[in-house]
């Protein structure tokens, strides 16, 4: 099993979930972004191999490739850095997952599972959100992960190989970075209120999310390899709203703090979003398993126990 980014935030539990049902595992990661605290329980595990390369060269995919039948691809590029370099959105996202998927297909794999995005629907029409809505992407970040979409299915086409796609919607939990922005403002919120200080929201906090536990997020990509005949696109969210101020309610609380959010006028991209997740529970059995309240509870006991909130 390759696993690429699987140093990182949702990689690392991937790789660890693997390694808990008896898979072997292999991860490619450039250590842009490591987790290096998850990485370093399992990085001594007698069926891992750890790999230093970036999907951005096609001869570290291929090296990573051999011998490997089933493939989870998270490797990626975060949302707000593509807006400031569109180029290396492209070509981390894009371009890399063409090498992984080529790759993939030349060396007889036999399932790829790719961690694409919500993102890719842009500002919805209509609320669910469902697989079958027309994308339209805003920035190069969602651009990049709709394209890959498609390189993916053209080259199961070519090889036969089995894929799905996993459109993630806000994916949060213990551990996670702060270079984007609607996951990271958690942790955002959570260090102001360490320090006494109201959370700031853009706009008037009633544009919600839907924040989806990176534990089930990794659930997901499991069933999603271990399935034999589901190929697509699948949502990945809870099919619950969350707006920014409740979300900051919610923290304020868990934290003990005396204070309100304050609100900021701005224009946000997305006001809306709530996935339809039917077609993930009909194909993989899927469901979340951890409502926000308890999510976000977990965030702040590791945040409290690392440190991170100083």
């Amino acid at each position: 099993m390759l696993v690429t980014g699987g140093a990182g935030f949702i990689g690392s539990i991937v790789c660890r979930r693997l390694l808990e049902s008896g898979s072997s595992v292999r991860i490619l990661d450039n250590f842009y972004h490591p987790d290096r605290e998850r990485l370093d329980q399992i990085s001594g595990h007698e069926r891992i191999e750890i790999m230093e390369g970036d999907v951005r060269y096609r001869a570290a995919v291929d090296r990573a490739m051999r011998g490997v039948d089933r493939v989870a691809h998270l490797a990626a590029l975060s949302t707000n850095k593509s807006v400031s370099d569109p180029s290396e959105s492209f070509d981390v996202n894009l371009m890399g997952s063409q090498h992984v998927f080529a790759s993939a297909g030349e060396h007889g794999v036999a399932r790829v599972v790719f961690a694409s995005s919500a993102s890719v629907y842009g500002d919805p029409k209509a609320l669910p959100m469902t697989e079958d809505d027309r994308p339209d992407p805003q920035t190069p970040y969602c651009i990049s992960k709709l394209a890959a979409e498609h390189a993916l299915a053209f080259h199961s086409r070519q090889y036969g190989f089995g894929w799905s796609a996993l459109r993630f919607f806000n994916v949060y939990g213990p551990g996670q970075q702060t270079d984007a922005y609607y996951t990271s403002v958690v942790l955002t919120f959570l260090r102001r209120i360490a320090r006494g200080e109201a959370p700031v929201i853009d706009g008037d906090g009633g544009q919600t999310m839907d924040f989806v536990h990176v534990e089930d997020v990794a659930r997901s990509v499991i069933l999603a390899l271990d399935s034999t005949d589901t190929t697509g696109v699948l949502n990945v969210g809870t099919g619950t709203q969350t707006s920014i101020a409740e979300l900051a309610r919610i923290l304020i609380a868990h934290m003990g703090a005396d204070i309100e959010p304050q609100f900021r006028p701005r224009d946000v991209l997305v006001a809306h979003r709530e996935a339809d997740i039917t077609r993930i529970r009909d194909r993989l059995g899927w469901r979340p398993t951890i409502g926000v309240a308890e999510g976000l509870a977990t965030v702040v006991d590791e945040l409290k126990t690392s440190g991170r909130l100083d």
